[in-house]
This record gives C-alpha cells, sequence and structure tokens, in this order.
C-alpha cells in the first residue's frame, strides 16, 4: 500500500469518528442520562468536536478531497445549537429599554454564588459576600434568584440579607448542618403572593418558588439548583497525575449520580409547573450544557434570555470557558427577551446572568 493511499484511508477513518462523535452530541438532548449516563460527556463534547470537525472540513477542502462531505454533513444540524452557546446579534449590555405598550421590563438576575468562597481573589466569607451584596444592588434588579448562599446560621443570614438587601423582600430555603446553612434565596422588589420548594429525594439541592404580581398579571419565578457533580478540578487534575484509582472511581462514582439525579429532579421541576396556576419562568443553575437532556426539557415552552438577546459567548462557567453555559432564565414565549448579558465578576466560579424581559 503506498502512502498517499495509506493516509488517505487513515484521514477518512478520523473524519468518520469525528463525525460519529458529532452526531452523539445531538443525541445527548434526546436520551434520558438516568439510563444511559454517558449520553451528558457527549453533550459536553459538543463545542470541542465541532472545533474538530470544522477543522477536517477545512483541511480537507484545501486538499480537495471528497471527503470533505464528511465533516459537512456531520456540521450541518449544529446550526440548530450553536446559537444556544454564542451569539452574533443582540443588544448584549443589560440596558432597560421600555415596550411596546410602554411598560418597564422586568430584570431578573441568576447567580450561584459559590457559597460566597469560591473567588480566587477575595480570601474572606465577609468580604466576598459584602462585594456580591454591592454588585447585587448595583444591578438594580427586580428579582434575584441566588444559589449556594452560605452562611454561619439561618438568623445570621436573615440579618445579612436585611442589612445589604433593603428594599427587597427576601425567600429562602436552606440545609442546616454544622457548616452553617446554604440554599437558595429569592430576593424580590415586587410583591409575593405565594411561595414554595420542590425538594429532591436524597439531595441538598432544589427548586424555590414564589408567585409575583407584575404589570397586573402574575408570575412564577423557579429559582433552580440541580445536582452538581462536586468536584474540584485541580484535585481531579492532581489525582489522574499521580494516577489515583480510588479518587477516579469516587469522583466517576460522584459524575455517575450527579447525571442519574438531575432527570429526576427535572422531573418534579416539570411536575409542579404543571400544577402551576399561572406562568412560569426557570432560571438557576442546572449543572448541565444546551446540549443536555436537562436544558432540551426545561426550555421546552420557553424562550432562552441569551438565545434572543444576547451577544458574543455565553458561558457562565468560569472554568473551561467558553465551554460551560450552565445558568439560565427561560420563560414564558409569549414574552419578550430585550437584553441579557453575562457578567464576568470573579466573585464565585459562576458567572451571574442579567435579563430583562418584557411581561
Amino acid at each position: 500500500m503506498s502512502r498517499s493511499r495509506f493516509a488517505g484511508i487513515t484521514s477518512r477513518v478520523l473524519m468518520l469518528m469525528a463525525a460519529g462523535v458529532q452526531v452523539m452530541t445531538y443525541m445527548s438532548v434526546l436520551v434520558n442520562p438516568s439510563r444511559l449516563w454517558i449520553m451528558t460527556v457527549f453533550g459536553l463534547l459538543f463545542i470541542p468536536v465541532s472545533f474538530l470537525n470544522a477543522f477536517l472540513l477545512v483541511w480537507a477542502v484545501k486538499r480537495r478531497s471528497r471527503a470533505f462531505l464528511i465533516p459537512l454533513l456531520a456540521l450541518l444540524p449544529s446550526v440548530f445549537f450553536i446559537g444556544k452557546y454564542v451569539q452574533f446579534s443582540g443588544q448584549g449590555s443589560a440596558q432597560v429599554h421600555a415596550g411596546d405598550d410602554g411598560c418597564r421590563p422586568v430584570r431578573l438576575i441568576s447567580y450561584n454564588v459559590g457559597r460566597f468562597s469560591s473567588s480566587t481573589r477575595i480570601r474572606s466569607w465577609q468580604d466576598c459576600a459584602d462585594s456580591v451584596a454591592v454588585f447585587l444592588r448595583s444591578c438594580d434588579a427586580d428579582v434575584i434568584c441566588l444559589q449556594e448562599v452560605h452562611s454561619q446560621s439561618v438568623a445570621s443570614l436573615r440579618s445579612f440579607l436585611s442589612r445589604k438587601f433593603r428594599g427587597y423582600k427576601a425567600e429562602y430555603y436552606v440545609n442546616v448542618g454544622r457548616d452553617g446553612c446554604f440554599g437558595n434565596v429569592t430576593l424580590s422588589r415586587l410583591r409575593a403572593s405565594d411561595k414554595g420548594v420542590v425538594s429532591f429525594e436524597g439531595s441538598s439541592n432544589m427548586a424555590l418558588y414564589t408567585d409575583y404580581d407584575i404589570n397586573g398579571g402574575r408570575v412564577r419565578v423557579y429559582n433552580c439548583h440541580l445536582e452538581s457533580y462536586a468536584l474540584s478540578l485541580p484535585k481531579v487534575v492532581k489525582s489522574i497525575g499521580r494516577r489515583d484509582r480510588e479518587f477516579i472511581r469516587r469522583t466517576e462514582q460522584k459524575v455517575k449520580t450527579s447525571i442519574s439525579r438531575r432527570p429526576q429532579q427535572v422531573d418534579k421541576i416539570l411536575k409542579d409547573i404543571a400544577s402551576s396556576p399561572v406562568e412560569t419562568f426557570v432560571c438557576g443553575d442546572f449543572n448541565d450544557n444546551p446540549m443536555s437532556y436537562t436544558y432540551f426539557r426545561l426550555s421546552r415552552g420557553r424562550s432562552d434570555s441569551f438565545v434572543e438577546a444576547g451577544s458574543g459567548f455565553g458561558a457562565t462557567y468560569s472554568f473551561l470557558w467558553p465551554m460551560l453555559r450552565i445558568d439560565y432564565v427561560l420563560f414564558p414565549e409569549r414574552f419578550r427577551a430585550v437584553s441579557h448579558e453575562t457578567m464576568k465578576v470573579m466573585y464565585s466560579d459562576h458567572y451571574p446572568v442579567v435579563a430583562d424581559i418584557i411581561i
């Protein structure tokens, strides 16, 4: 076999493999990962695999190889998904615009604050919590959905919220343990008419909901924090370097557990939404990217503020940026997003998202 023929066969095999993985990334939104957990991994690979197929496409075209059809066909469906990661139009900056009927948009923020201890620049819990409060007040939001809020006790949390967020009414649901309390907090300047929580069996995560009267109508805002991987990326890298098999085994088990729990949590949220007497917003940290079963189900029948009004990359997790977009503001399709911004402030390992919605 000649060298050129061997190279041609090898390149085609590589293209077929890359195309096969690309197809699996599309399938990840349809397959319940609690039945086949590896599908979530394929969804996470959407961005790098798309780049690989784009590179192979350009390479094949330059070589005038008819094999360019392989990556081209593999990439065609990506036009329906790439907009969930990056937008080349949209207003981007979170400015207030009046609606056609003169109504002021409602500004919502979703922010996983990382227990006020995930900042690489601020060492003190108190300094980080104070900085987050100053930032949030500067955003002038109507509804603020916070996840992973931590405090020494329920009393200290209540005191912190009343001191730092005057003019806002706080609804919260926290888990209390030896290290203090942590959970979800929803702050609002709007009048609340009902509230509740969707708890998840065997998990400290939850979805806190609150009903608000807005512009003569009523809506429900779900503040969600779905199951996380509970992993430290630096520790994972170190364990791989040391070939710590026990740590790797435990890490794999954590990943499988979180992947299998999220669909169950989504089912509980959707069941609660189905019984809601009013239209619903779904905000929060889903711990899943747009190429996931989680996002696919929660976004059905709802618009995504980033897709409708964002600009640039929408990634909300600072590590592995711009691959991981896991924080969202989803809203009823008849409403309209006029602005969406991912704020790159370094108080947490997540970035807050700010959206203005015409209701």
